[in-house]
């Protein structure tokens, strides 16, 4: 069955964080680790609430700030901050957008909400044909729910689909639904598998 459409997760993989020395050095500024940063923002319950969409993007900041005991005044560019040494792999993207005239390009993001709007902060909204993200659909990776609904939208089968994803349980949610899939590892590989699949 020829495929139709490639599908991408972004965090990882489209944006990565290239350079972690700013948020280590914010990190140190605000007295607690790298680790404890990162998992303050993105992990625990707090952080899965956000990728649900449960909570706003406001609502995870407020909520940082309030466990680092921030003054309102204080690091009005917290955001901003933590997010600084991140890259958007702009020779990943023009090989995505190569694709476009022969395949549907899509995204399936664990992410807060209104991910369209950060998409066209970076640029890049008018490459995805389809946008899936967690805290807009209110399902997460690797719940098949939110493989289906891609899948829908594209107007594709399983077996007409590749996913990339940097997560191995995120590419074992999609396998077990017959989406073809990608590990991402680094951008080379990627694309030499992607290419492998849609050669066959």
């Amino acid at each position: 069955m020829p495929i139709k459409a490639v599908i991408w997760d972004i965090g990882g993989v489209l944006i990565r964080t290239e350079n972690p020395t700013p948020r280590a050095e914010l990190a140190t500024e605000l007295g607690v680790t790298r680790e404890y940063l990162v998992e303050l923002v993105f992990g625990g319950e707090q952080g899965m609430r956000a990728q649900k969409g449960e909570i706003s993007q406001r609502d995870i900041w407020d909520y940082a700030r309030n466990e680092l005991k921030l003054a309102p005044e204080e690091y009005p560019n917290l955001r901003e901050r933590f997010f600084d040494g991140d890259i958007l792999d702009i020779k990943l993207i023009e090989f995505i957008q190569a694709l476009k005239p022969r395949y549907k390009i899509g995204i399936i993001s664990n992410a807060w909400s209104e991910l369209p709007n950060a998409l066209e902060e970076w640029e890049i909204r008018e490459v995805f044909d389809v946008i899936v993200g967690s805290g807009d659909e209110g399902v997460m990776k690797p719940d098949p729910l939110i493989y289906q609904i891609a899948l829908e939208r594209l107007d594709v089968k399983p077996k007409e689909a590749i996913f990339v994803d940097d997560f191995v349980e995120n590419i074992q949610g999609a396998q077990a639904l017959g989406i073809n899939t990608v590990h991402f590892r680094n951008r080379k590989q990627a694309i030499q598998e992607v290419n492998t699949l849609l050669d066959q």
